[in-house]
């Protein structure tokens, strides 16, 4: 595997529900196709060459050198660590990556500092024997698995996702779903209950439309779906005591006609 050194690894990050972050691989072998946000903006300062280059992920070799030197510096500001915002943290069949990113969030509470991590991978079962005070969630977006070939090629199916966060949440450690970027029916048609209703186990629900796709405005009454489906996520979390968030510009005003 492709090894790269870096100069820093900790920072502050401005995603509206994060604080600090790690992102300890450079690429991501899923291959999502919304398209992704990380990678255009990684092609757009020169970081990769291209899609192909985006596929082929390189791990950050001084990773855990960088975190002894850093975690003295900011453990006084941080709240908690995120793995990871522009990349994937338990990469789908890259033990390599997996067992780095298991080391970091190891580390981390160490020094009593909590993790967060999302994945479109396998959470491994090693995380439940790190203590409950860190959160895991998956990214789920759809159950349909034709649409998953399609948009996220090289991720983990869906059902797998699902599974290894049901073994950590009856460990006894707080789980969460992030439903983003949700499609509109004109990309893929599903029910959006059987979404919710298949991950009913979990303790929050982050939600939030898709974006960079065309497809998506020619959806006739696409912010009123994106209204409707904001809606039901806050009902459903109410009902069933789950935390919530619904991302910036998921919901829309719209004008009377």
């Amino acid at each position: 595997m492709n090894v790269i050194d870096r100069k820093s690894l900790l920072y502050k990050t401005d995603v509206e529900y994060g604080d600090y972050t790690i992102n300890h691989v450079e690429g991501c072998s899923h291959g999502c196709l919304y398209p992704c946000y990380a990678m255009m903006l990684k092609k757009r300062f020169g970081v990769i060459k291209d899609y192909a280059d985006w596929l082929e992920p390189k791990i950050v070799g001084n990773a855990l050198a960088l975190l002894e030197k850093e975690i003295p510096k900011y453990k006084s500001k941080i709240k908690h660590v995120h793995l990871c915002f522009t990349t994937d943290p338990f990469m789908y069949n890259y033990k390599e990556i997996c067992d780095l990113s298991i080391a970091i969030i190891k580390r981390l509470n160490e020094s009593e500092i909590k993790c967060t991590a999302l994945t479109k991978g396998v959470l491994p079962e090693e995380l439940m024997h790190l203590g409950n005070q860190n959160e895991y969630g998956i990214t789920l977006i759809s159950l349909k698995e034709e649409f998953r070939k399609e948009y996220e090629p090289y991720a983990a199916p869906y059902f797998e996702r699902i599974n290894s966060l049901y073994k950590l949440h009856k460990a006894g450690i707080k789980t969460w779903v992030s439903i983003e970027p949700y499609p509109t029916p004109n990309i893929v048609d599903q029910n959006f209950s059987e979404i919710l209703n298949a991950i009913d186990f979990v303790d929050k629900i982050i939600y939030g439309r898709l974006n960079y796709n065309s497809q998506v405005t020619k959806y006739p009454g696409y912010k009123e779906f994106f209204n409707e489906l904001s809606n039901e996520v806050i009902e459903f979390c109410k009902k069933n005591n789950k935390e919530y968030h619904i991302k910036e510009g998921t919901i829309t005003v719209c004008k009377a006609i």
